[in-house]
């Protein structure tokens, strides 16, 4: 897991610690000291934090205008046990809610489980951004992570897409094709 780094190909675009208005600004990564782990397995050390012992993430791209943000992530899920959604919710979105984000991308290729709990933090994260036109959508997630997603039903508020290539797109085509199918798929 060490090896696997977070999309770094936008980052002449957006560097999260560069942005005053990003929960990550002033963050210092080290490029050799791996001290985060998931699975006693150690993550690369530009992954960040957020209050999670088993989740980790990066946003890759916010725009501020079209107030809209892209975040990956890397981990396991967990809210049985970490209530990862409450600290996900409380330390990063409700920040980006308040500097007006309201679309959400998470890349969740590298989610490799989720254990569920109660729907409460989604709930409200949904009523967040629905006022506004937004969403959550989360992107390639894994098959076995998608499955307690659904059982949960996690999915009526985050909404569960594939766009294998997304890495050939720029951050704001990428937004779009997103954009363009969940307004397809919320406006019927």
């Amino acid at each position: 897991m060490h090896d696997i780094e977070p999309y770094f190909n936008w980052r002449h675009l957006y560097i999260a610690e560069e942005d005053e208005s990003s929960p990550f600004y002033g963050i210092e990564h080290s490029e050799f000291e791996f001290s985060n782990t998931v699975y006693n397995y150690y993550i690369h050390p530009q992954w960040d934090e957020f209050g999670s012992r088993t989740l980790y993430l990066k946003v890759l791209f916010v725009d501020y205008e079209l107030n809209y943000a892209i975040i990956e992530m890397i981990g396991e899920w967990n809210d049985a046990v970490e209530n990862d959604i409450m600290q996900l919710k409380r330390s990063v979105i409700d920040q980006m809610v308040a500097k007006g984000i309201y679309k959400y991308i998470l890349i969740t290729e590298n989610v490799l489980n989720f254990h569920s709990s109660d729907n409460d933090y989604y709930q409200e994260w949904d009523e967040d951004v629905r006022d506004e036109g937004g969403w959550v959508v989360c992107i390639n997630m894994p098959e076995q992570t998608q499955y307690d997603f659904i059982r949960s039903h996690i999915d009526y508020y985050v909404h569960l897409m594939d766009t294998p290539q997304w890495r050939t797109y720029r951050p704001q085509d990428f937004f779009q094709a997103v954009d363009n199918k969940m307004m397809r798929l919320l406006n019927p």
